[in-house]
């Protein structure tokens, strides 16, 4: 879910999000978000919510370095303090005319019929949050960036990367699959638009499913589109969406 950094009321918009977010059923047990500002990233790390409920990859914004914005990475408390459990995070960076790089993080989840949770009796699942460069820039990075972070699930033998993949150039329609990735959407939902961006009609570029999600050893279960939903400010009215896409 990207929280769009140039946005007004970064506090507002966080906050209805992770209003929407709480109220889901069933719960979500991971969460990536992109372009997550510094404004929001303060208040993020400030909510209640999150503190009580939540693992953040974010402790601060020295990792983003001169950036104004950057992905995070949210892990449930609930899910991930028993036998299921948080290995390393870390950011790898890739080719990028915007500064981009990919947060990674390993989870370890018990196998079947195991009760330790640890050591053989667990499977190791990498989880890569992107939002791949911007704009049909030619040569475009984004196939360097895909490649990339597919060898980087390949190494772990099963994962998922996901966010905001920009795909506005011909040759980004067939990435996913040309790095032999699994497209969640499209083994599910094949002929359906799934747009995630541009719904609203107030865009200049016609709507586009700019958000996916690409499997590697795993198996989708269910996938829809949420609605974005809007921020009303008391004394200005309708502030926007909520999240960009």
């Amino acid at each position: 879910m990207e929280l769009y950094a140039g946005e007004a009321l970064p506090q507002s918009r966080t906050s209805a999000i992770l209003s929407h977010l709480s109220n889901l059923n069933p719960s979500p047990d991971i969460i990536f978000l992109q372009e997550v500002s510094r404004p929001s990233l303060e208040f993020l790390l400030g909510d209640e919510r999150i503190r009580d409920a939540w693992f953040s990859s974010e402790m601060n914004s020295k990792n983003w370095g001169g950036y104004s914005f950057a992905t995070v990475t949210l892990l449930s408390k609930a899910r991930f303090s028993g036998s299921a459990r948080i290995g390393p995070v870390w950011r790898v960076n890739f080719q990028s005319k915007f500064g981009r790089d990919a947060l990674c993080c390993d989870i370890f989840l018990p196998t079947l019929g195991s009760a330790s949770g640890e050591g053989e009796d667990e499977e190791r699942v990498r989880l890569v949050n992107v939002h791949l460069d911007s704009l049909a820039v030619v040569p475009s990075c984004r196939p360097h960036q895909l490649a990339t972070m597919a060898s980087t699930l390949r190494s772990a033998e099963r994962g998922l990367v996901a966010g905001d993949f920009n795909p506005v150039l011909p040759e980004d329609k067939t990435l996913v699959e040309e790095n032999g990735l699994v497209d969640a959407w499209q083994e599910l939902r094949d002929g359906e638009d799934g747009f995630t961006w541009g719904i609203d009609g107030k865009q200049a570029y016609p709507p586009n499913r700019m958000d996916k999600v690409a499997l590697l050893g795993l198996v989708v279960r269910d996938i829809e589109v949420m609605d974005p939903g809007t921020v009303v400010e008391p004394g200005v009215g309708d502030a926007g969406q909520g999240d960009d896409h």
